[in-house]
């Protein structure tokens, strides 16, 4: 009932769209908003209720708070919809595995109760797997996120091969060019 992936904006898919290939142990996001093919689903059966259940754990929070915190372990790749966060706490709470905190905001904050923790504890293996998955495209995202300065230099290339064959550069222009090459390549080197 509650599982799926599920974008901001409906669907099946997350804000950012999946269309980039699955990751390691086969897993593919589904189609994202550009096209693409479908896959295993970011949450199959009671993952996603496991997954806010330690979230929980750790830190009371509302529905608001916990969509952030899984978009922020997945690099902003994905974040669950609040038509599945929220069914899914009210679901939590029925089964007595989180309750109400009491609060002056106009949100719903909960806490995990002693038997949500004792089922997580039952469950602790796989909380932590689903958690290093969240993590894991997290990490991917951040390693793919070189692109802009792959398209930077693409387009430093393109530039350069467009000036050279037109033949319009002095030997001058041509060791100015290489200089602030150079420069730049040296500053980089420099980054923290």
């Amino acid at each position: 009932m509650f599982h799926g992936m599920h974008g901001r904006r409906g669907g099946h898919c997350g804000p950012r769209g999946w269309g980039r290939g699955g990751f390691a142990g086969g897993w593919d996001f589904g189609a994202s908003e550009r096209g693409g093919g479908r896959g295993r689903r970011m949450f199959d059966g009671g993952e996603l209720r496991l997954v806010l259940l330690k979230l929980i754990a750790d830190e009371p929070r509302h529905g608001y708070e916990l969509i952030r915190a899984i978009e922020e372990l997945t690099g902003g790749e994905y974040a669950p919809s609040p038509g599945v966060v929220y069914p899914t706490l009210t679901l939590l709470d029925e089964m007595g595995f989180i309750e109400e905190q009491a609060s002056d905001e106009k949100r719903k904050r909960y806490a995990a109760t002693d038997e949500g923790r004792a089922h997580l504890e039952e469950n602790r293996e796989q909380a932590e797997a689903l958690i290093e998955r969240l993590a894991h495209v997290g990490e991917r995202r951040q390693r793919a996120d070189g692109a802009p300065i792959r398209r930077a230099m693409g387009n430093l290339r393109v530039a350069l091969e467009q000036r050279l064959t037109r033949g319009d550069f002095s030997q001058d222009t041509l060791h100015d060019v290489a200089a602030l090459i150079d420069e730049v390549a040296q500053k980089i080197e420099r980054l923290r």
